[in-house]
């Protein structure tokens, strides 16, 4: 991709990560003896949504680059998409998953290599109870309580991750969901269902090894029993799934209710509890600087 003499916009999230990067130094450091524009736009605390809005309309970069986490990732693509834009990736949160679903290194240098070299493809998109956009995965149950636990923890990096999850194994508890989709009603006992638009989290886990982000489709994982066994697929040889314990079913739209209110996360960010989830794919959504 020839992007020489072309416009780039930088969305900066400063609290994004566990270290304060001076992103503004290195991205005008790299770009020193290039022939592109740049220009940058830091996030407010919290952001604000319609001025971010305005600025990426008016500025009609080429491409507009997200520099932060899996939630500052999927805010600017809305954005973006809306805009029929073009998004690039900065990794400079705490997990960066959708990053690495697309192999976009965190390593700032080697990331905006691709922003200036890189291939524009088409993923797809989730839309969640009619406003909500999931890139990447969100879930109800068990890990958006842990994010919730670690959001409002003052300990970060592997400690804090390491207590949180104590935390929420001891409070853990199945709930149970019904889950239609395509005509089809099923009942389940469950900790955790997720919708997932890619194969992993952040943390490396797979969690939907035959996910594609850009098939038209996602898939609903249904983790019914929290099995050893079923762990160390996810780190450490993904596969197949006993079905038993962790249950897979392909959708291009479901909706979830639960009995009981449950806590939901959408691409990192925890939204509370909620009882009913509805989601449909939304088949090239936007277009990504990749690799």
């Amino acid at each position: 991709m020839n992007n020489n003499g072309k416009k780039i916009l930088f969305v900066i999230n400063p609290g994004s990560g566990p270290d304060d990067k001076p992103w503004e130094d290195i991205i005008r450091n790299y770009f020193t003896e290039k022939s592109f524009e740049i220009e940058f736009y830091l996030l407010s605390s919290p952001p604000d949504i319609e001025e971010l809005t305005n600025k990426i309309k008016k500025n009609a970069a080429d491409i507009t680059v997200a520099v932060g986490g899996d939630g500052t990732v999927t805010m600017v693509a809305k954005i973006v998409a809306m805009n029929h834009g073009v998004l690039g990736i900065i990794p400079g949160g705490s997990a960066n998953g959708m990053a690495k679903e697309l192999n976009i290194p965190v390593d700032p240098v080697a990331a905006l290599d691709i922003i200036t070299g890189g291939k524009i493809k088409s993923i797809d998109g989730i839309r969640v109870n009619g406003k909500n956009i999931c890139l990447h995965l969100c879930d109800i149950g068990i890990n958006a309580r842990l994010i919730k636990y670690f959001d409002e923890g003052k300990l970060r990096g592997k400690l804090g991750y390491a207590k949180m999850i104590i935390k929420t194994l001891y409070h853990k508890r199945k709930f149970t969901i019904t889950l239609q989709s395509a005509g089809k009603v099923i009942k389940r006992e469950a900790f955790m269902v997720v919708l997932a638009n890619a194969s992993k989290y952040g943390t490396g886990a797979v969690i939907n090894p035959k996910g594609v982000s850009d098939d038209g489709i996602f898939e609903v994982v249904i983790i019914r029993k929290l099995a050893l066994s079923e762990l160390l697929k996810m780190l450490f040889r993904p596969g197949i799934f006993n079905p038993q314990k962790i249950e897979t079913l392909s959708a291009t739209s479901v909706m979830l209710t639960s009995q009981h209110a449950a806590h939901f996360q959408i691409d990192g960010e925890y939204l509370g509890k909620v009882k009913v989830v509805q989601a449909q794919i939304l088949n090239q959504y936007i277009k990504i600087v990749m690799p």
